[in-house]
């Protein structure tokens, strides 16, 4: 994944208010990059951009090799679907769905037929140590194992990039630690690159490098 020249704007009542400024930034193969900075500096904006919530206004977003400004509406729902994989604060789930149908619903979006979904949801489910809670709702079940439903539903169609948007947010702290143990395997375990956007220090401590946005700019860039 690589940045170049990102810059972007939302319009506000005054005209329109910069959000990005010039953002350059790489995330290699099987890398682990934490984004930190203070609220209102960019870092959820950068990860809509890379992820095809955002339109790319201006630079160059590319992502498995594909430049995200040169593509329409059905390649990016692609994107979105096969591409790259979601993990949110709020985890994301449908509360009608059990945690195997809200791993099987990523699955069904990408085409898969039933008998793969079935057995892709139980393998992930099984990955982040939920076997025995794959007939629940997300109303049964704790914070943290909600969040490790969604990070299984981030995996289910083998993403090369995860997005993680203050995975641990909402977590205890024991909760919390154990998100952050399975997001920082996620590398090496399946063999995909994580971008994440944290406040938590311990979290963005276990990246590869450390990202630091301010106002919009990349301010440091250093190893945790």
């Amino acid at each position: 994944m690589s940045l170049r020249g990102v810059r972007h704007r939302f319009a506000g009542p005054a005209g329109p208010v910069p959000v990005l400024d010039g953002v350059d930034l790489d995330v290699p193969a099987g890398g682990f990059v934490a984004v930190v900075g203070p609220s209102g500096s960019g870092k959820t904006t950068l990860l809509s951009l890379v992820g095809g919530l955002e339109p790319v206004q201006a630079g160059t977003v590319v992502v498995a090799g594909e430049d995200l400004a040169g593509l329409g509406g059905d390649r990016l729902a692609r994107h979105r679907a096969t591409t790259v994989g979601f993990v949110f604060q709020h985890y994301g789930l449908l509360e009608a769905l059990t945690a195997a149908g809200n791993v099987e619903l990523a699955l069904a979006l990408a085409g898969r037929g039933r008998r793969a979904r079935r057995a892709r949801a139980a393998e992930l489910l099984a990955a982040v140590g939920l076997s025995g809670r794959a007939d629940h709702r997300p109303a049964q079940l704790s914070g943290g194992e909600r969040q490790r439903v969604a990070l299984a539903r981030a995996l289910a169609n083998r993403p090369p990039l995860v997005l993680a948007d203050e995975p641990t947010g909402n977590l205890d702290e024991a909760a919390a630690e154990e998100v952050a143990g399975l997001l920082a395997s996620l590398p090496a375990e399946q063999g995909c690159s994580l971008l994440l956007v944290t406040h938590n220090r311990l979290l963005a401590a276990r990246a590869d490098t450390v990202v630091r946005l301010r106002a919009g700019r990349l301010e440091v860039a250093a190893p945790a």
